[in-house]
């Protein structure tokens, strides 16, 4: 059984750090269990105060569906009785545990043409690789790690890469049928979905996980991708000055020269 050792980890808080040690000897006495992991801002010591605590248990594979309905019962009802959590919760205004059961099975989510990108890529990273283990036992985790890390099966990421570049071109393409109608927000709406799959086509040509699409975007493009000319040409990108305006077409024309700038189609 392992214990955490990650530089990274850095607890805001002691109530923090009593929750989440909590956490972990909690799980540790289910069999069914293979690793607890600090996901979130906190794993990558990010957390303040206010930070919520977020955790993937992750359990076998051969655990039934049952087991793991059985398994969450007695997880919530040990959350809500706990004094350890209500302590936690008066640090700070969203200070609470935010807490999935996992049989890392990461499958493609839908991704249709107006929903925006899914989290296929942001669940293996913000599980696998921006991680932090506070419990690992067996081998299921390394088996996981060893299937996804540094990056899953080439055939899947042509297609993936094709998907994300498909939608976005389409949303973009969207965007200046919208103003001259007066559909000012959904031209916003359909530019916001671009730029999210703009970033996941980025991660996916480059072969890097990803932390979000709707946030921590400077770290992730400044420091894990190391594009910081790219991160200077994303926040004008929404400054609007007039909103009832053609300006979004604008913006989403400078959204189209980055993609075609910057993602890597091999």
């Amino acid at each position: 059984m392992s214990t955490p050792s990650d530089s990274r980890l850095r607890y805001p808080t002691p109530q923090h750090a009593h929750a989440a040690a909590t956490v972990t000897e909690f799980f540790a006495g289910f069999p069914q269990v293979e690793a607890v992991l600090q996901t979130g801002s906190t794993a990558r010591g990010k957390a303040v105060p206010d930070s919520c605590l977020d955790f993937a248990v992750l359990v076998n594979p051969a655990v039934s569906a049952a087991e793991r309905r059985w398994l969450e019962r007695r997880w919530h009802e040990y959350y809500a009785s706990a004094e350890v959590f209500h302590r936690l919760h008066a640090v700070g205004r969203y200070s609470h545990v935010d807490l999935d059961l996992t049989d890392g099975d990461f499958r493609p989510g839908e991704h249709g043409w107006t929903t925006g990108p899914d989290e296929f890529e942001l669940e293996i990273g913000n599980r696998l690789v921006y991680a932090v283990p506070l419990l690992e036992r067996g081998d299921y985790l390394a088996e996981l790690r060893a299937r996804y890390l540094p990056y899953y099966e080439e055939a899947l990421r042509q297609q993936r890469l094709a998907e994300a570049l498909k939608y976005c071109l389409n949303n973009l393409d969207h965007i200046p049928l919208y103003p001259p109608r007066g559909l000012y927000f959904q031209a916003f709406k359909r530019f916001y979905d671009a730029f999210r799959e703009f970033l996941q086509a980025l991660f996916i040509s480059r072969r890097t996980y990803p932390i979000a699409y709707d946030k921590w975007i400077r770290e992730q493009v400044e420091e894990i991708l190391g594009l910081p000319e790219l991160y200077a040409q994303l926040p004008p990108l929404f400054e609007i000055a007039h909103f009832e305006s053609d300006e979004i077409t604008r913006k989403g024309e400078t959204l189209r020269a980055l993609l075609l700038e910057y993602v890597w189609v091999i």
